[in-house]
């Protein structure tokens, strides 16, 4: 889990550096371009190129069209709103998940899981802050993309199960490679990336699939609501690096939310293994 937390970040530092020149479905597009290359070669090369069926096919467009969707919000989310706030409102996904993995992967929602939930969502509205700043558009894309990611998520989860990680990154970047070129040339017209752009167009592709490489294997060995928490460590190295880099204000508001998502989350690792003993 800890390379999805570097990838992420490194994808969210190369996407602040494109989105001036390329829209989201563009950015999604060309980093989907380059995964089905990088997967194809690597399941060649280490023969686990067999293992792409097209089984399940029905439950990975599902994954694949919700993560679409959360991650299009994502991108418009980074050029809208700090990075600190953007990650804060990404740690609610395991407040999401343990409210929706009991109806969909079978685990098992304890009163302490709830209680999390409960306190995570507390640490959602304080990043949030409706009352003070409004709902703004970048807000609630930051808001529901944590959503979509609890899809993707549990979605994944249920593929590992029967998918091996070559098969389900293959339809990830197959799929979303469709989605994106759909989408970006509905006009006709797709921008193509200048040379300062392209070195961070190519830094998306990579660090996109190596975390989603990292994330399938993470849930492969661990329950969903054990892994998602982990990746809280993302918060301090994102605000370091909007206020080095970006000159992004430190919010206290969200980091006393990310706090109490924290707490929330640990919570919930505890209830975990209190479940497993």
């Amino acid at each position: 889990m800890m390379g999805s937390v570097l990838s992420f970040t490194l994808m969210a530092v190369a996407g602040r550096q494109v989105l001036h020149e390329l829209d989201t479905f563009e950015v999604m597009a060309y980093r989907s371009i380059m995964g089905v290359f990088v997967v194809l070669v690597i399941a060649k090369a280490s023969g686990t190129i067999n293992e792409i069926n097209i089984q399940q096919l029905r439950l990975h467009l599902t994954r694949n069209i919700t993560h679409f969707v959360g991650q299009n919000l994502w991108f418009f989310a980074l050029n809208a709103i700090t990075l600190a706030q953007l990650f804060a409102f990404e740690f609610s996904v395991p407040v999401w998940v343990a409210l929706f993995a009991p109806f969909f992967l079978s685990e098992k929602l304890t009163l302490k899981r709830f209680m999390a939930a409960s306190i995570g969502f507390i640490g959602i509205l304080i990043v949030a802050r409706p009352d003070e700043i409004g709902l703004t558009p970048g807000i609630l894309a930051a808001a529901l993309c944590a959503i979509c990611f609890t899809g993707t998520g549990i979605a994944t989860k249920l593929l590992t199960r029967k998918q091996s990680i070559t098969c389900i990154l293959f339809w990830l970047t197959m799929m979303q490679t469709i989605f994106g070129v759909i989408c970006a040339g509905y006009d006709f017209q797709i921008t193509v990336p200048s040379k300062s752009t392209l070195p961070w167009v190519v830094v998306i592709g990579f660090a996109g699939l190596t975390a989603h490489f990292c994330i399938t294997r993470a849930l492969q060995l661990a329950d969903a609501m054990v892994v998602y928490p982990m990746d809280f460590v993302r918060l301090p190295i994102a605000t370091a690096i909007g206020v080095l880099f970006f000159d992004e204000p430190i919010q206290i508001f969200v980091f006393i939310g990310a706090i109490i998502i924290l707490g929330a989350n640990f919570l919930n690792i505890m209830s975990s293994r209190n479940t497993q003993t």
